[in-house]
């Protein structure tokens, strides 16, 4: 018996129908479908009875390639009305595409997206012949409004764009192994027909392959044995579908087509018209009964001069808008191009694309099986008494606390909506013990239940599942320090830390390439604190914090060794990275491989580096002081004393080493002070703007005892907090005194007085 083959547009209601009444007319004893083979074996779950839409999540992960992939069905895909209508004729259903985890779709994170961009030079033209906008538009003019000969006119149309187009490897890989499924099928069927049911586009290529071939039952592909992968069927809503949101699908507004679905065009066009109505007034925008009439009198006019028997989807849509929109609009109407709504689209255009696109949410059969995560999420609420969500304040301090602050970082990394941290601690040194939670466990719109099903793919547990999403985002950050060091934290948050070998390996690796002094002094910022102080999130000498503190102290004093520039601004982030790895070797070194020696050796030829900038040079020396060198501070201060590094010096020195300025003892208050008062009034214009940025190093406190130490210098008395206390701003004063030192040059080159009075 032959093999009949329907091509469709995914989520078309016209493709539908003809499915449904080609499988009613033969009653095939096969019925393939465009779908992931490995999920024949559950078919049975997908026909449960669910409310659509509702989708199969796929998934995979191995150690070079993470891919997430969704194959979506609404009441109306023709997909979907195949499996049904096929299960109501008593045929056998098969699945018969790739996995979605397979490397033909790897450019996919959805499976039925559409694949205009192949043949988009075709539909061009038809779009210009025809005088329409785009592809949308073109689809409904030719198919969904008028069904006379629909079989004929969707062969001609996918024969046209396939024979215009280039088809990939991976179009090829999956034709192929669909072909051997229609042979198989076709052989087994005997006498009896089968039918199958792809996009169109693959329709010509198939019915070339199923011609010659083997016929056994091709095998389905399974994962490596290095790699993690499966299916599991979720909630889907018409949000995610719509093109008008950004599903690759490019089929918007699927409201509007579960409606031409369910009544007809005429049908729905009158409820889609009293639908925006509603949703405008509840708006408090004005819409009269004279409005209403003439939105329903231009939608007919329109229909009528586009030849249409009955309203498409931009007839509708054009005659709301002509008849409620009485302005001029700044941007093109949406539906007249693809691909998201704009930002500042006018209201009423808003809210008709939100009524045509609906808010309809698909249901899961209760029999249907879920991942181990999700019953293991709704055990661990209940145990830890945050099932009935609210406003929730946890003391990290206690150990129940800790544990619940841990089960809600572990949904909150995991993505699964509901779960919002209001405070708590930012880094691993911060003194903060308490964390305020939001916490909603309810779920309308069924995105919660579909996030939690998703996430199942990262493990069956929460600390497992938090875990390897941790793994895959250090992994995916690189050498970025700052997205590896807030991994890191929120793996302490998660009580994670020491649960993977994989996030240590990604940070060493991230280190080992990081190039990015700076962020290299932030990230070992971070891991300093919590494996110093973090006794409350336990990560307190962990041994992987201990391994990331060796990495990247060794990491910031060879770049440091390496860097090399003139004068110019104190680099913050740069000194800041060296504080870091001071305090790494000054705490860490009795107990992680950091090699003091080592870094003085560093520290040494840093700061006597003629080519490397001031401020690092300064922060090498107080880096060499910090560690115990001897060397003479007075010596080095005079060598850095030229007006335009003096200050930049400073800043470097002050950023590694104030206590060498407070210390009573010391002799570089007393230098700094004479080669500041040395300075010509000029150089000390030059100096100063710099000289203040180094200073802002020392707290209020601390720059009091400075104060009080430069009076006392001097044999004075008074306060030395009023001394900080100028009744103008310092560079304000300085650069009215350059002012008038140019006006006196000037006056003097003039010939004039030159003076002032």
């Amino acid at each position: 018996m032959a093999v009949t083959f329907v091509g469709v547009r995914h989520h078309s209601p016209a493709c539908a129908r003809l499915v449904r009444d080609t499988i009613a007319r033969l009653r095939p004893a096969y019925v393939l479908v465009e779908g992931p083979a490995d999920f024949n074996g559950r078919l049975d779950e997908l026909l449960l009875g669910h409310e659509p839409p509702i989708a199969i999540y796929s998934f995979y992960r191995d150690a070079a390639r993470v891919h997430s992939s969704w194959s979506p069905f609404c009441g109306y895909s023709p997909e979907w009305t195949a499996l049904n209508a096929g299960r109501a004729a008593g045929a056998e259903l098969r699945f018969i595409d790739l996995p979605a985890w397979h490397p033909a779709f790897a450019a996919r994170g959805n499976r039925y997206a559409d694949a205009e961009r192949r043949y988009a030079d075709a539909t061009e033209r038809l779009c210009r012949e025809f005088a329409v906008d785009n592809t949308d538009v073109l689809w409904d003019h030719l198919f969904e409004i008028d069904a006379d000969d629909l079989p004929g006119r969707l062969d001609a149309y996918f024969d046209l764009v396939r024979g215009e187009a280039e088809p990939g490897p991976d179009d090829s890989e999956r034709e192929s192994y669909m072909a051997a499924w229609v042979r198989a099928a076709r052989a087994d069927a005997g006498d009896r027909p089968v039918v199958v049911v792809t996009g169109g586009f693959h329709k010509p290529a198939l019915e070339a392959l199923v011609r010659a071939g083997g016929t056994a039952w091709p095998e389905v592909p399974a994962p490596g044995e290095d790699a993690t992968g499966g299916s599991f069927l979720v909630p889907y809503s018409f949000r995610r579908l719509d093109a008008f949101t950004g599903y690759q699908s490019g089929m918007p507004s699927p409201e509007y087509y579960q409606r031409l679905w369910e009544d007809g065009p005429d049908g729905a066009a009158a409820a889609l018209t009293e639908t925006v109505v509603t949703r405008l007034r509840q708006r408090r925008q004005v819409v009269s009964t004279a409005d209403l009439i003439a939105a329903r009198t231009l939608t007919e006019g329109l229909t009528r001069l586009r030849g249409h028997r009955s309203p498409a989807r931009t007839d509708l849509l054009d005659g709301l808008v002509s008849a409620l929109v009485g302005e001029d609009l700044d941007q093109r109407l949406p539906w007249t191009s693809r691909g998201p709504l704009a930002p500042g689209a006018h209201p009423a255009v808003a809210e008709m694309v939100a009524a045509l696109s609906g808010n309809r949410v698909g249901r899961l059969h209760r029999d249907t099986p879920a991942p181990p995560l999700v019953h293991d999420a709704a055990a661990e609420l209940e145990r830890l008494g945050l099932a009935g969500g609210g406003r929730i304040t946890l003391k990290l301090t206690a150990a129940r606390g800790l544990e619940r602050s841990r089960a809600l970082h572990r949904l909150r990394v995991l993505g699964i909506p509901g779960v919002r941290r209001e405070s708590g601690p930012e880094t691993g040194a911060d003194p903060v013990l308490d964390e305020v939670w939001h916490v909603d466990t309810s779920d309308p719109d069924g995105t919660r239940t579909a996030a939690l099903i998703e996430a199942g793919a990262y493990g069956p547990t929460l600390g497992d599942a938090a875990a390897a999403v941790l793994d895959e985002r250090t992994a995916g950050a690189g050498g970025d320090m700052g997205r590896l060091a807030e991994a890191l934290f929120d793996a302490a948050l998660c009580g994670c830390a020491g649960q993977s070998g994989r996030i240590a390996a990604s940070l060493a690796a991230g280190v080992a390439g990081a190039s990015d002094v700076g962020a290299l002094g932030r990230a070992l910022d971070v891991v300093l604190g919590l494996w110093r102080h973090d006794h409350v999130l336990g990560t307190a000498r962990s041994p992987l914090f201990g391994t990331v503190i060796e990495e990247c102290t060794e990491r910031i004093l060879w770049l440091a060794e390496g860097i090399r520039g003139g004068p110019g601004p104190a680099d913050r982030a740069r000194l800041g990275a060296l504080a870091a790895a001071r305090d790494a070797l000054l705490h860490a070194s009795g107990t992680l491989r950091v090699d003091r020696d080592a870094a003085l050796g560093v520290a040494r030829r840093v700061a006597a580096a003629p080519d490397a900038p001031p401020d690092l040079r300064g922060a090498a020396f107080g880096l060499g002081r910090a560690l115990g060198d001897t060397a003479d501070p007075a010596r080095a201060v005079r060598g850095a004393a030229a007006p335009r590094v003096f200050g930049d010096w400073l800043a470097g020195l002050f950023a590694l080493a104030r206590q060498e300025v407070i210390d009573p003892g010391g002799t570089v208050l007393a230098v700094l002070d004479e080669l500041v008062g040395a300075l010509t009034e000029e150089d000390f214009l030059i100096a100063l703007p710099a000289l203040r940025q180094a200073f802002e190093y020392f707290p209020p406190r601390e720059r009091e005892t400075i104060a009080g130490r430069l009076l006392a210098r001097r044999g004075q008395g008074g306060s030395a907090r009023a001394l900080l206390r100028a009744p103008r701003d310092p560079l304000v004063v300085a650069e009215a005194r350059a002012l008038e030192e140019r006006v006196d040059r000037a006056l003097h080159a003039a010939g004039l007085t030159g003076g002032r009075p």
